[in-house]
């Protein structure tokens, strides 16, 4: 595992128990309260997109898009790709998968209740069979596939080709 960039870290459980494992973990989010609940578990964090500029670039060992945040940006392949530069020659991404097999770009909103909580963003919707196609074209050979035992949750394990 090394080290870990969490990509759309949220609250920070993931960067949290990486971390309790003995492992150096920095959590990424465009929500400043994520990054606030994240540094609160004791994690590092910072606030901005993964498309950014980021510390160490190149050099991290493993990169995580968990609860859907392949989603990100609203172009999964754009996505792959920029997370391949971040992660060096060897690196790995785990990335959890929709359980159904879409693929799918969309234009969403945050609503609290009735009320919009955020401008409208591009997201995507990706399953496994999608993934596993998009990360051919993106730098990435699939290495492992496994579902909860409820298999409620889907996840993708893929290495970065050189």
């Amino acid at each position: 595992m090394g080290r870990v960039l969490d990509i759309g870290c949220g609250a920070g459980r993931l960067v949290e128990a990486v971390i309790l494992r003995g492992h150096k973990a920095l959590g990424i989010d465009v929500c400043p309260t994520a990054v606030v609940a994240t540094v609160c578990r004791g994690g590092a964090a910072r606030s901005g997109s993964v498309f950014d500029p980021l510390p160490e670039e190149g050099r991290w060992d493993t990169a995580l898009l968990i609860d859907g945040n392949i989603g990100i940006g609203g172009d999964a392949r754009l996505l792959l790709r920029r997370v391949r530069e971040l992660v060096h020659d060897q690196g790995l991404l785990i990335v959890e998968t929709s359980p159904a097999e879409v693929d799918e770009r969309r234009r969403v909103r945050i609503h609290i209740g009735q009320r919009p909580a955020s401008p409208v963003f591009p997201w995507a919707v990706v399953g496994t069979h999608a993934l596993i196609r998009h990360a051919r074209l993106s730098g990435w050979t699939a290495a492992e596939r496994w579902t909860t035992t409820s298999a409620e949750r889907h996840f993708v394990a893929l290495r970065a080709r050189a």
